[in-house]
């Protein structure tokens, strides 16, 4: 998604995103890795929202100092903090901008967007984010990963120009709310199309780098997608375009620094991440 957004920018953004779009493309999955690797990067990729009840937007405040002097920063965080972490990270390439801190750029510019990315999904908002409570296992991963890998050529994704952002924080929130709304049918519809499908039919298996296994089928991924009216390309199409408007906002917030004055050669250092086996991390698989 980061690499569909760069082509929303602006010609003076462009020019400096564009010769690293790899760069930002490749960097997306860092936070991913991260999850693994760094204490308290886990819970910036979501928030249960159905821990707080019915009217969790009512509850929970926008901003995080807030936020934590209602419910302490140890319970926010075992929820996720994936709203306020966007918003920090958002923050923070603001600042980067206003340095001309390119290297920075890049980084956080891949990092927002995949944490803006996230929050546009629906199970990245409730407590039952891989059907675990329901005896759905592994529909994150299918409406996250097999839905696109599949049927993503016929998407269109191209969300026409970046546009700024008058409130970053709210706009996030919103964001949040409408893919919390769509929690029930993500689960629901799959569990009423199952019932139509026997499981030889329902799954398939695929090699998968040199090992054999179990996808969700080509013909139960189309009548899955189907019957979600298009959610996925909707919500793929809402993270493309939040995350052009939000590298955007940031710039204009910068006062639109000129980022093509001088030659810059990126010096990609690979970011050391090495597994600890002690943190929790959620299983999406």
């Amino acid at each position: 998604m980061n690499r569909v957004a760069v082509f929303s920018l602006p010609p003076e953004l462009i020019t400096f995103y564009k010769p690293h779009i790899q760069f930002i493309t490749e960097k997306a999955v860092n936070p991913d890795r991260r999850r693994y690797a760094v204490a308290g990067e886990a819970e910036k990729h979501y928030i249960d929202l159905d821990v707080y009840g019915d009217s969790a937007f009512h509850v929970l405040p926008v901003y995080w100092f807030d936020a934590v002097e209602k419910f302490g920063e140890d319970s926010l965080r075992a929820h996720g903090i994936g709203p306020w972490a966007a918003y920090l990270t958002f923050t923070n390439l603001t600042k980067a901008f206003e340095k001309k801190n390119k290297e920075a750029i890049l980084r956080l510019s891949a990092d927002l967007g995949h944490y803006l990315g996230d929050l546009n999904v629906p199970l990245h908002t409730t407590k039952n984010y891989n059907g675990q409570l329901t005896g759905q296992e592994g529909i994150h991963g299918f409406w996250e990963s097999r839905v696109p890998e599949l049927l993503s050529e016929n998407f269109s994704l191209w969300i026409g120009k970046a546009d700024y952002v008058d409130k970053p924080q709210q706009a996030i929130w919103e964001a949040i709310a409408t893919a919390h709304s769509q929690v029930d049918s993500v689960l629901q519809i799959e569990r009423e199309l199952s019932k139509s499908f026997s499981e030889d039919l329902k799954y398939s298996f695929e090699e998968r780098n040199g090992l054999t296994a179990r996808v969700y089928s080509r013909e139960f991924t189309e009548a899955y997608s189907f019957a979600l009216n298009g959610m996925v390309e909707r919500q793929m199409r809402k993270s493309i375009k939040m995350i052009a408007d939000f590298w955007y906002t940031a710039w204009i917030n910068a006062g639109q620094p000129d980022l093509n004055t001088d030659d810059f050669t990126l010096t990609e250092v690979e970011e050391v991440l090495n597994p600890d086996p002690k943190l929790k991390v959620r299983e999406h698989n």
